[in-house]
């Protein structure tokens, strides 16, 4: 394993990052300027767009011949969304969580975490069944908008508003708009092409199992969208957009990414995940559904127990 492998990973994650930033800020620019409603572009461009790098990066994995990497990647994405990514926003502002938004988001979570984990157990994730979770997916978008539409007063609906607010986009023409987001796009393949053939190097050069590489290196990298959009939300006391973005990303990471790169190529399980990791992901998210519903806010408490559970885990993975 030679220094330019390290140098690709790093040149990846650059990329994917940035290149996610990019097409986020871009493609709100160019809504707004088309006169999209805030309240869509928050639920639909803001939580769904900073998992654009797990989509490339499975959708790259799949299409080499790594399903470990692809399906690891969702996997391990979602944990660290909550244990990782949302303890720390929790640890530096405690949440409010609604019961209007969280009992329409909530539930589609659980639904879509054990629908997954049903899919996982069975061995082979084809076309099928990711036609299926594009279809459910496209229900849940429109069922959302619709229910929030109707109420746009409301706290669910405002939590969307906010997301949308948070980004910033930049008030540039309409065609400088859609070019940062074309250069957005162009980076995130780049990148995601670039992180999964330097982790793939980096697996065999340590003897670590596709799969591991997915769950650790590939799923924290790609993930870090949602840290930077919750740390900068907690700071300006944002507090449910950063829960929102974590919900809205997770449901999106499994109906979406799962169902695009099952929909190109067959996904076949690694055993691992399938014995331990699909399992840790739905122990977290109904640690995330307890949390929440307990008084109907996260404290900074239950934020530790959040990084505690996730150091565990990762001891677990790489000892």
């Amino acid at each position: 394993m030679t220094p330019m492998t390290w140098i690709t990973l790093g040149a990846g994650l650059v990329l994917l990052l940035a290149g996610g930033e990019a097409l986020v800020r871009g493609s709100v620019a160019v809504a707004a300027r088309l006169g999209v409603s805030r309240l869509l572009i928050g639920l639909t461009l803001v939580g769904f767009g900073t998992s654009t790098p797990e989509l490339m990066a499975s959708l790259q994995a799949a299409l080499a011949g790594s399903p470990g990497i692809a399906l690891g990647n969702v996997v391990g994405s979602n944990t660290a969304n909550i244990l990782l990514m949302l303890g720390i926003s929790v640890m530096i502002l405690p949440t409010v969580t609604d019961r209007a938004a969280f009992g329409r988001d909530g539930v589609v979570l659980v639904g879509a975490s054990v629908l997954l984990a049903a899919l996982v157990l069975w061995g082979t994730i084809g076309m099928a069944a990711g036609l299926g979770l594009l279809v459910l997916l496209t229900l849940y978008t429109v069922l959302a908008y619709r229910a929030e539409a109707r109420a746009p007063a409301g706290p669910a609906a405002q939590v969307h508003d906010d997301m949308a607010d948070a980004v910033h986009p930049p008030h540039w023409p309409l065609w400088a708009s859609a070019l940062l987001a074309l250069a957005g796009i162009a980076g995130v393949v780049a990148g995601a092409s670039f992180l999964v053939g330097a982790a793939t190097t980096i697996a065999r050069a340590a003897g670590l199992s596709e799969a591991v590489i997915g769950l650790t290196l590939v799923a924290v990298g790609t993930s870090l969208p949602e840290l930077v959009t919750g740390v900068m939300a907690a700071l300006r006391r944002q507090g449910d957009v950063a829960f929102g973005n974590v919900v809205g990303s997770n449901i999106f990471n499994i109906l979406g990414i799962i169902g695009v790169t099952a929909t190109v190529t067959p996904l076949e399980v690694p055993a691992q995940i399938a014995g331990f990791d699909i399992w840790v992901m739905l122990a977290a998210t109904g640690l995330l559904v307890v949390f929440a519903m307990t008084g109907w806010r996260l404290t900074r408490r239950e934020g530790a127990v959040f990084l505690l559970g996730y150091a565990a885990y990762m001891a677990l993975l790489l000892g």
